[in-house]
C-alpha cells in the first residue's frame, strides 16, 4: 500500500495513512479536541479509529489518557500500530482489530477489554448510507465512507457497551445525520449536547459533534457551535489553535478558561 506521511497538530504528530482512499483530517482532530482532559489517569476508546489519528491526538494533548483504538480493516490496523510506535505512544496507546458493529464477548475477552471500562468513548463513523450515491472505487475508502443504514444505531450501542457509568460518549458526523444520531444515542445516553461546526459564519453547519453521558437524565441541549474558516477561507484563530497547537476545543475558542481545564 502506498502511504503518505502527514503532519498533524502543527507537526507534533506524524501520521502514515493511505495515499488513496479515506484520509483523516479536520473531523478527526476536532473530535479529539472535544474530549475533556482529566488530572487523573483515564481511559479512552476510539471506535472505528482508522490509522489512529483521533486517538493519538487525544494521547498527545492528555498525558493522563490511556487510549485503545478499535479498527476492523487489517491494513489500517497495521498503519495504526506503526503510528503509535513512531510517535512514541507505545506505553499508552494500543490497537485492536475488530468490527465495532459485531464485537462479541469472546473478542472482548481475547483483547483484554472489559465492558463498561472507558471514561470516554469516541467515534468518527462512515458518513454515507450504502447504496445512496456512487460508491468510492477504493475498497478502504468505500468502507470508511459508507455503511448500512441501520448501523448508526450499532455504533451507539457499542459506545454504550464500552462506556463506564457516567462515562462520556462523543461522535462527529455530517450535520444532516443529527436526527438519526439523537434517536440512536438517547436510548443509551442522557445530557446530549449537539455542537455544530460551521465552515463559515452565516452558513449552515456542515458537521455536528454529539456528546452524551451514560446514565444521565439531563435534557438535550444545542450548543452555539464553532466556526472553522473566516470570510477569506483561512482558519479562524480558534480552529488554528485546535489544528496547529493541539488545544482543547473549548479552550481554543475561548468558551473555557485554560486555567479551569485539565490538559
Amino acid at each position: 500500500m502506498s502511504v503518505t506521511d502527514d503532519a498533524f497538530l502543527g507537526g507534533r504528530l506524524n501520521i502514515l495513512q493511505p495515499r488513496q482512499g479515506y484520509r483523516a483530517g479536520l473531523d478527526a482532530v476536532m473530535l479529539a479536541a472535544a474530549v475533556e482532559g482529566r488530572d487523573a489517569p483515564f481511559r479512552v476508546l476510539d471506535a472505528g479509529a482508522g490509522v489512529g489519528t483521533a486517538g493519538l491526538c487525544v494521547a498527545w494533548r492528555c498525558p493522563e489518557a490511556r487510549v485503545v483504538l478499535v479498527e476492523r480493516e487489517a491494513a489500517l490496523v497495521r498503519l495504526a500500530e506503526e503510528n503509535i510506535a513512531r510517535n512514541g505512544f507505545g506505553d499508552r496507546v494500543s490497537v485492536v482489530e475488530a468490527d465495532v458493529t459485531n464485537f462479541t464477548a469472546a473478542q472482548l475477552e481475547r483483547c483484554g477489554l472489559a465492558e463498561g471500562s472507558f471514561d470516554h468513548v469516541i467515534a468518527n463513523p462512515p458518513y454515507h448510507v450504502e447504496g445512496a450515491g456512487t460508491a468510492a472505487r477504493d475498497d478502504l475508502k468505500a468502507a470508511a465512507h459508507a455503511m448500512p443504514g441501520a448501523q448508526l444505531d450499532d455504533w451507539w450501542r457499542f459506545l454504550a457497551r464500552m462506556a463506564k457509568p457516567a462515562g462520556n460518549a462523543l461522535m462527529v458526523h455530517k450535520a444532516s445525520a443529527l436526527p438519526d444520531m439523537i434517536e440512536a444515542a438517547k436510548r443509551r445516553f442522557g445530557g446530549l449536547v449537539a455542537t455544530p461546526l460551521f465552515s463559515r459564519e452565516g452558513e449552515s453547519a456542515h458537521r455536528i459533534l454529539l456528546g452524551g453521558i451514560k446514565g444521565s437524565r439531563a435534557e438535550f441541549r444545542l450548543d452555539s457551535g464553532f466556526v472553522v474558516h473566516d470570510a477569506e477561507g483561512a482558519f479562524t484563530p480558534g480552529a488554528q489553535a485546535v489544528l496547529r497547537l493541539g488545544r482543547a476545543l473549548r479552550v481554543a475558542y475561548g468558551t473555557l478558561n485554560e486555567a479551569d481545564a485539565a490538559p
